[in-house]
């Protein structure tokens, strides 16, 4: 079995959880490699809905290894939470689950911090002020607090380091929040003691498990356009969520990926401030969020709703080098008389095929559409790809042949197994 990353090929939201689900039953460990717990994996199986944070969707497979890596940003008490909530349901979490020493932690004054920066009108990115942003400056700026230092006996002067320059931050700003820096030390010394026996060095771990021929999935959060590097900058989030992502943020080199699959829904969304091109404002778009409830797993704030942008997803392809695609949520447009699909920008009067970079330009765009036919049947079809309608399958070679990349499975369904392989896929062939 090959070593692959599965992500984002548009905004996020795109069904990755359900897909490292389904997938993950071939593989020994499931990594995720970015992000914070801003960013949630919803899974269905059965009756029972599973939404997943932090941990890895692959938990969900008993025997599987879930790994936190060290391109992850903490929240402990969430962390812990979720543990919680899983393991209420029958989920044995702490024996699968290992989490970065080298990962990154999130405190309380975090979220304070997002809070003054999103309460700026002239700065508002959209976030969930869930402090993943303030976390990785803090890395950056290398002021920041690790897993390892968390659970170190040292852990109380590097906290009170780190609590003396957001205490100058609060009084700088006259927060009025009340923030108690030593109510946060024990709070977090507590938390420390708990997720201990889970901590390790997963890069060690994962390595070790490719040397003995094991196999690694790679999980994404949010999807490219997010990516601090690749999206539509400013609107991102603060990690790497690109395929290059999942060998920093978790200390396997790039001669161990063996394939790379982008995740993509039949049309796009998108939460939060920014260029969003192929949006429909319309009451087709509204309709499209209902038939496909659209809003956020997390926050449950509703996602905005538009067309398959394919400059968009060409440019997401080559910034990942995507085998194959998994097409999500063809189900929702199954009443449709037509799908517009966005072939082309004009921007400044010019037609463009291209991704700007300028978030001046990205807002200048006017999409050109493209209408295809719908197939006014359902796609809820039995596990065989013989048995989608046929229109349903000129839209789906109409997006690859414009985006130049095959389309390998497509999600008909919420369900853990409403899922089909196109036969002879490179994707096939990669599952083994």
């Amino acid at each position: 079995m090959s070593n692959l990353i599965v992500l984002g090929a548009q905004w996020g939201d795109e069904g990755k959880g359900k897909i490292v689900d389904l997938l993950s039953e071939k593989f020994d460990a499931v990594a995720r490699y970015q992000g914070g717990h801003n960013a949630g994996h919803t899974v269905l199986i059965g009756e029972q809905k599973f939404v997943l944070k932090l941990i890895p969707s692959g938990v969900l497979r008993r025997g599987i290894q879930a790994v936190i890596g060290n391109g992850v940003v903490i929240d402990p008490a969430a962390l812990l939470e979720e543990i919680s909530a899983l393991e209420a349901l029958g989920v044995n979490v702490r024996s699968q689950l290992r989490i970065s020493n080298r990962a990154h932690v999130i405190f309380p004054f975090h979220r304070t911090i997002e809070k003054i920066s999103e309460g700026r009108v002239d700065r508002k990115i959209g976030t969930t002020s869930r402090g993943i942003g303030p976390s990785y400056e803090d890395k950056i700026a290398r002021r920041g607090i690790r897993i390892a230092d968390l659970v170190d006996v040292d852990f109380p002067r590097l906290y009170r380091a780190l609590a003396e320059d957001k205490q100058l931050i609060a009084d700088t700003f006259k927060i009025s929040e009340k923030i108690d820096f030593e109510e946060i030390l024990e709070q977090y010394t507590e938390f420390a003691d708990q997720i201990r026996p889970m901590v390790c060095d997963t890069a060690h771990l994962l390595n070790s498990m490719i040397r003995e021929g094991k196999s690694i999935l790679f999980e994404g959060a949010q999807g490219t356009m997010l990516d601090i590097d690749f999206g539509t900058y400013p609107f991102v989030t603060s990690s790497s969520a690109a395929a290059g992502g999942a060998c920093t943020g978790t200390g396997v080199a790039p001669t161990k990926i063996d394939g790379i699959l982008g995740v993509s829904k039949a049309y796009i969304t998108r939460v939060g401030e920014g260029p969003f091109p192929s949006e429909d404002l319309t009451e087709l778009g509204e309709k499209i969020r209902r038939e496909g409830n659209e809003y956020g797993s997390v926050t449950g704030r509703p996602r905005r709703c538009g067309w398959f942008d394919v400059p968009l997803l060409r440019y997401t392809a080559e910034v990942n080098g995507f085998d194959s695609l998994i097409i999500t949520k063809l189900d929702v447009l199954d009443d449709l008389e037509e799908v517009p699909v966005c072939v082309a920008y004009e921007v400044d009067g010019k037609v463009m095929t291209q991704m700007p970079a300028s978030t001046r330009r990205m807002e200048a765009i006017k999409p050109i559409f493209e209408r295809v036919a719908g197939w006014k049947e359902s796609t809820r079809v039995s596990g065989r790809w013989s048995d989608l309608p046929e229109k349903a399958k000129q839209y789906l070679k109409f997006l690859e042949e414009k985006t130049g990349v095959e389309i390998g499975s497509v999600s008909n369904g919420p369900g853990r197994d409403e899922t089909l392989i196109v036969p002879g896929s490179r994707l096939e062939k990669l599952l083994g």
